[in-house]
């Protein structure tokens, strides 16, 4: 059986993160998984999100089973799995990540955290992801990989050039079936899907170019100030 590539891409809420997803999932020779540590998550947090109950009805809730079933043989060439980096709290193990090929998606601070608080306000810096995905691609450059990082707005404003450039470095054939999919979800979704998933449902492929930043409240500048440093570090080395 040829060896599965397994793609890891590692990103907080609000950030592309699922149309990604749809576009790994329209290759024919690659299988998507959803935010496979949600309920793991919720689990150890004691966190209350939107639709929680459902979302810890649907996933294994022990990190170690969900990582088991990560790496366990598939069929298909390609693995493309969708990782939340604020779902990686003590008590989820770290050392399968060397198994796994790793991506950063990022995107300005200013844009995740105005859409963020419109599914769920008050969103705090360890909800929104930055702090954990710059201790992640540290973890991973530590492990000896050179990881990948991306920024959605790159792909929004030129999805084919950049997409056909982040297949090239993570050693994948181009397939244009990736700039489209059908809408209305992916049968991959999480059950979550119907509460976060709204607009990427309605979508058939990347949207355009993003607008200038939005201006965010004043109870949220001083969060947007934090997780800036932790973007313009990974900004510095994308693609």
């Amino acid at each position: 059986m040829t060896k599965t590539n397994r793609i890891a891409m590692w990103s907080g809420p609000r950030n592309l993160s699922t149309a990604m997803m749809y576009s790994f999932g329209a290759r024919q020779d690659c299988d998507v998984v959803d935010e496979p540590f949600y309920a793991a998550y919720l689990a150890l947090t004691g966190l209350i999100h939107p639709m929680g109950d459902a979302v810890l009805d649907s996933q294994p809730k022990d990190p170690k089973d969900v990582i088991t079933a990560l790496l366990e043989p598939i069929t298909t060439a390609v693995q493309y799995q969708k990782h939340m980096t604020q779902h990686m709290v003590d008590g989820v193990p770290r050392d399968w990540i060397k198994d796994v090929r790793n991506v950063f998606l990022i995107r300005h601070p200013a844009r995740v955290i105005a859409s963020y608080a419109k599914k769920r306000e008050g969103p705090s810096l360890d909800d929104i992801g930055f702090r954990q995905q710059a201790e992640l691609y540290d973890l991973v450059v530590a492990s000896g990989q050179s990881p990948v990082v991306i920024d959605s707005a790159d792909i929004r404003g030129a999805p084919e050039q950049k997409m056909k450039q982040l297949c090239a470095a993570l050693g994948l054939d181009w397939d244009p079936n990736m700039l489209q999919w059908p809408a209305g979800g992916h049968v991959s979704d999480g059950v979550w899907a119907q509460h976060w998933y709204g607009a990427v449902h309605a979508s058939t492929g990347f949207s355009g170019a993003e607008g200038p930043l939005p201006d965010l409240p004043p109870e949220y500048q001083s969060l947007m100030t934090e997780a800036l440093s932790y973007y313009e570090r990974l900004a510095a080395v994308k693609l």
